[in-house]
């Protein structure tokens, strides 16, 4: 599936192609939550066909982690934002060079709707952040990288099939009927 993806301010676009574009892992660490101000669900792309426009706006973080009794460290993750209005636009990390997660919350192309919702990294909630839905829960992460829930689910390449068959528009901007 195509995806397309900007920033709050229109200053950078992006486009990737994903096998597994449904957004179904919700994450509670506190990276996701004060990065993007909420919690937040990455999807996955391939790198190798990032194309970005505004690329001169691009700011990169590499997210503190910490752990209690342990000395805090930086992630080898890179999350880029917009440096102008500071929308969290993809996470890349040069251990995994296949991939590139996008926030899904960027992402301007009508996504498909998962089957199911995980929510990942309970063991970092604040206490007066809900946990709302049904669905798997985990403390840290699940078993199942992104590419294996897509897989196990049947749905590993199948976004665009199922968000056509939903309704939903591929033209950017235009939400599902």
């Amino acid at each position: 599936m195509k995806l397309e993806g900007s920033c709050q301010c229109g200053k950078v676009t992006f486009r990737v192609d994903s096998d597994t574009p449904y957004p179904f892992m919700y994450c509670y660490c506190s990276i996701c939550r004060k990065t993007t101000g909420a919690l937040t669900c990455n999807i996955m792309g391939k790198r190798d066909t990032l194309k970005i426009r505004g690329e001169r706006y691009l700011k990169v973080y590499h997210a503190v982690m910490r752990e209690k009794g342990q000395r805090a460290t930086r992630s080898e993750g890179e999350r880029w934002f917009c440096g102008e209005c500071g929308t969290h636009l993809w996470l890349a990390d040069d251990r995994w060079p296949e991939g590139v997660w996008p926030n899904a919350a960027a992402i301007d192309t009508p996504l498909p709707t998962p089957p199911e919702n995980v929510r990942l990294m309970l063991a970092y909630r604040p206490s007066w952040v809900p946990v709302v839905g049904e669905g798997p829960q985990f403390k840290r992460y699940p078993k199942l990288s992104i590419a294996d829930w897509h897989a196990a689910h049947g749905l590993l390449g199948k976004g665009r099939e199922k968000a056509k068959a939903k309704g939903a528009s591929t033209k950017k901007g235009r939400p599902p009927a």
